[in-house]
């Protein structure tokens, strides 16, 4: 059985003829252009390595296992003969697939043909390609190879890309540069060339501000009871933790236990920040491609055309928004991928950086002298501060009214729900008054020059700048409370970034002349406007 997918919609299946090898067909497809190449055959190494990694990685664990029942010695014998049938089935199953794997690159497609059983035989328009990205993990570096994929953007449950794994880190470039060589023709305009910015090391100290570090915390807490449950030695952690702590109070012993764990944090996100942005460099390369390469031990290059680009996104997390940086995401086309977070980090053209660079920056990139996401916003009425109050107030009280009225009840210790209760009650109705307020104060949009902006949000503050003409539609939102407000929030459609992005809770009329005025004609057969009184 073969399978044919032609990359611009859903696959299509067809049963090889009886009797017709693979050589056959390659050999009647070859006769329309082009050169059949091979992936690079040390990947059958790489594959070794890599599962001789993860035999050793879990050899410790399962030899501790196995020796109560079957003695060390056998242990360790039957954990070496499994370690090297893994091994070998890896390696093996490896070598078939660089047999029966090879690509070409013709003067209109991309032809990849791989499998053995399940023959797949995949093309796709070079017309339609939106990104090639190199990636290469330290065992693909120290051999000089990379990951090539080979993307258009769209999102069809993997098939609108190509993974070349691996090739020689030359045959890498060479195929980035003849992909994406059709935007020769570069946006005109005073603008730099070359290196836009490159990775200063003080902005590491960003890494800690990000909540990332209380999730690496609580993932190194929980990975030492998991790991201990795998040797059985649970309990004696617990018995050893509760012997450092017989002579304290239980505040204490969670306040210590806390700090160990934010210490953990703080470490995992320096060393997650290095892994990922080392080495970064931001570049516009001749002909209108914009380049980000970055990572320490796994190097990552991700290209991005400029006639893709419709705007930036100046990203602004609480912790880092208070210490004065922000990031910047690029609102583009094509670079749709399956998994959200990889998505996300291929949007991203700036880490977490002062305001100032970050302003810079997205000037640069979108070939402006001053950055759109810098314009005077027009602030919302002061109803949006109500609805904002209001909405924080009723979060922060449902978890107060909760426990007290199960502690009036008396359904569990009455004294500790309640004094629980009086805590969240102390801590959480400031704490929304606060963000309800920094939310409002960060609501706003403007128009400035070929964009529009909008801003919004305090946890995660979003400032994008969407180039008018990337708007395809607009969505006016109004309900019951915001109609009896005068307010209602505006959504501009496009086919980049999020795919939407929303002036929330604007003047009813400011709203409707913001999106109007920004993109002429396209609203304008909706509304009815009032004629003016004599």
């Amino acid at each position: 059985m073969s399978e044919v997918a032609d990359g611009t919609g859903p696959e299509r299946l067809a049963s090889a003829p009886v009797g017709r090898t693979d050589r056959d067909a390659t050999a009647s497809v070859a006769a329309t252009g082009g050169d059949w190449r091979r992936l690079d055959r040390r990947t059958v190494l790489v594959t070794a390595f890599v599962s001789a990694g993860v035999a050793a990685g879990a050899a410790v664990p399962t030899t501790l296992g196995l020796a109560g029942r079957l003695g060390f010695a056998a242990a360790v014998g039957w954990v070496l003969t499994g370690a090297l049938l893994l091994i070998g089935c890896g390696a093996g199953g490896d070598y078939v697939r660089w047999r029966r794997t090879r690509y070409r690159i013709g003067a209109e497609r991309i032809d990849l043909h791989t499998g053995l059983l399940l023959v797949k035989r995949r093309s796709l328009a070079r017309e339609r390609i939106r990104s090639v990205d190199l990636t290469a993990h330290p065992m693909l570096r120290l051999l000089g190879l990379v990951t090539v994929r080979i993307g258009t953007g769209e999102h069809t449950g993997g098939e609108s890309t190509l993974e070349l794994d691996p090739v020689r880190r030359s045959e890498g470039e060479r195929l980035r540069r003849e992909l994406l060589s059709r935007t020769a023709t570069g946006t005109p305009g005073a603008h730099r060339q070359g290196e836009l910015v490159v990775l200063d090391p003080r902005w590491i100290r960003y890494a800690p501000l990000s909540f990332v570090a209380p999730a690496l915390g609580g993932a190194a807490a929980g990975a030492v009871m998991q790991v201990s449950d795998w040797f059985g030695a649970q309990g004696q952690v617990l018995d050893w933790i509760g012997d450092r702590f017989r002579d304290t109070s239980l505040t204490v012993m969670i306040v210590v236990l806390a700090g160990a764990a934010a210490v953990a944090g703080v470490v995992g996100a320096f060393g997650l920040w290095v892994e990922m942005w080392w080495n970064y460099r931001l570049e516009r390369e001749p002909g209108g491609t914009l380049r980000i390469r970055r990572g320490l031990l796994t190097s990552r290059s991700v290209s991005i055309e400029e006639r893709r680009l419709r705007g930036v996104d100046l990203v602004e997390p609480l912790g880092i928004r208070l210490f004065g940086a922000a990031r910047v995401d690029a609102i583009t086309t094509g670079l749709a991928t399956d998994d959200e977070e990889q998505r996300r980090d291929h949007h991203t053209l700036l880490p977490a950086a002062p305001r100032t660079v970050a302003d810079t920056v997205a000037a640069d990139v979108l070939r402006e002298t001053v950055s759109p996401t810098g314009a005077a916003l027009t602030a919302h009425p002061v109803a949006a501060r109500g609805r904002r109050l209001r909405r924080a107030l009723w979060a922060a009280l449902t978890p107060v009214l909760v426990l007290g009225v199960l502690g009036v009840l008396g359904v569990l210790l009455t004294p500790v729900l309640l004094w629980i209760a009086l805590g969240c009650a102390a801590v959480g109705m400031p704490a929304a008054v606060l963000l309800a307020r920094d939310a409002y104060r960060g609501l706003g949009h403007a128009l400035s020059g070929d964009y529009l902006v909008t801003r919004s949000g305090t946890v995660r503050r979003s400032t994008a700048a969407l180039e008018r003409a990337g708007v395809i539609g607009w969505t006016v939102r109004q309900s019951y409370f915001q109609r009896r407000a005068g307010l209602l929030s505006v959504t501009a459609t496009t086919a980049a970034g999020a795919g939407a992005y929303t002036a929330y809770d604007a003047d009813a009329a400011e709203g409707l002349d913001f999106a109007s005025e920004a993109v002429p004609g396209l609203l304008e057969p909706f509304l009815e406007r009032t004629p003016p009184t004599a």
